[in-house]
């Protein structure tokens, strides 16, 4: 950093000397903007023509010496006076969003005068990163997190039915979620611009454990089919419910079994998914009435047989009493096994509770599922 701030006060060190072994002031004395660049004397041949918010950029021209203040749009700069020369000038472009656009670049000098400069600053578009539960009934609240959320937002579900915003801040947005919602990407729309969502709004790719219907080998005492007082509310259908104590090594079996006893869904892993891991997650839906802070939850997902080893997900974990979407990326689960081949008549799977501590555990799943972690455009 010191480096860089030395390259800096040199560089303008070297315009001033050069600007004032001139015997008389260029340009009659009135200023004026010749370009805008970057100030990384790497790219000190690169010009600008715009630029994005909170960027280190250098104004170069002459007669800029008398400079008090500079606007980009409506908003107004920091200005310190070392970085002030006759002939350039270093400001941070704001990072705050313009109410009014001009694109225009504007200086104020001490004499009054106005200098303007055609210099458009990009607005960043949304960026969407995920949703703090991927499964939301209709008038519930989905909780989208992200960045660059700049009112007024928009937030569209596949089927074109358009959510009520209830919260915005830069990096989240609160939106109701609108009957007529449908499973698939979402869609957040600014001023600036809108981004379609990597993930799926009630993801139902790829499920490999559902209980809709419940097959396997075990467990169906676990299984929820109609939530009663206390239960978490249904997402999905049915879900899992595991509440009772585990203890210190225990070994209590959640879900799973081989191809032949999980059915037709035992098929629901990608190919790909098995020969490029890192390109997807693993993802369930997981509510802890009470916390996940003990023993382990071991997954034996996309392999042929129980011989291939376990990943351990390991606590601590805790939704306090409501629904998220955890997220695991599939080349961590992966690196476990044995090296897997793709099984065309289906995989085993297995998810069982062994781990060491006792675990006083009150923890529902569902909808565990291999999907893509980027969505091909």
């Amino acid at each position: 950093m010191q480096k860089i701030y030395s390259s800096i006060v040199l560089l303008i060190m070297c315009i001033g000397i050069i600007s004032c072994s001139k015997d008389n002031l260029p340009n009659n004395g009135e200023p004026r903007i010749s370009y805008v660049r970057l100030t990384d004397p790497a790219t000190s041949d690169s010009l600008l023509v715009e630029a994005g918010q909170g960027v280190l950029i250098a104004i170069v021209g002459e007669n800029l010496g008398d400079a008090r203040e500079i606007w980009f749009n409506d908003q107004k700069a920091s200005l310190t006076q070392p970085y002030i020369t006759p002939t350039v000038i270093l400001v941070s472009i704001p990072s705050q969003i313009p109410v009014e656009v001009d694109n225009k670049l504007k200086i104020i000098f001490g004499s009054g005068k106005k200098l303007e400069y055609n210099f458009p600053v990009k607005i960043s578009k949304p960026l969407v990163t995920r949703m703090d539960c991927e499964y939301v009934a209709a008038g519930d609240v989905a909780v989208i997190t992200g960045d660059f959320f700049y009112a007024p937002v928009t937030v569209t579900f596949t089927g074109g039915a358009v959510g009520e915003i209830v919260e915005t801040t830069d990096k989240q947005v609160r939106v109701r979620v609108p009957v007529g919602a449908q499973p698939g990407q979402i869609t957040v729309k600014t001023n600036f611009g809108e981004a379609i969502s990597d993930f799926w709004f009630r993801d139902n790719r790829n499920i490999f454990i559902s209980s809709d219907p419940f097959t396997g080998w075990w467990n169906s005492s676990f299984v929820v089919t109609n939530p009663g007082a206390g239960d978490p509310a249904a997402i999905n259908g049915n879900y899992i419910r595991v509440k009772q104590p585990i203890s210190n090594w225990g070994w209590v079996e959640l879900a799973g079994g081989p191809a032949d006893a999980m059915g037709p869904i035992s098929k629901n892993i990608p190919d790909e998914a098995i020969l490029k891991p890192e390109n997807y997650n693993l993802k369930f839906e997981l509510n802890t009435k009470k916390p996940y802070n003990n023993n382990a939850l071991k997954f034996c997902v996309g392999v042929k047989n129980d011989g291939q080893g376990d990943f351990s997900w390991m606590p601590p974990y805790d939704t306090k009493g409501v629904w998220q979407t955890v997220t695991i990326p599939y080349e961590e689960v992966t690196a476990s096994y044995a090296k897997q081949t793709v099984q065309p008549n289906g995989y085993y799977t297995r998810i069982v509770f062994s781990g060491a501590g006792d675990l006083d555990c009150d923890m529902s799943f569902d909808n565990f599922r291999v999907v893509p972690k980027v969505i091909k455009k």
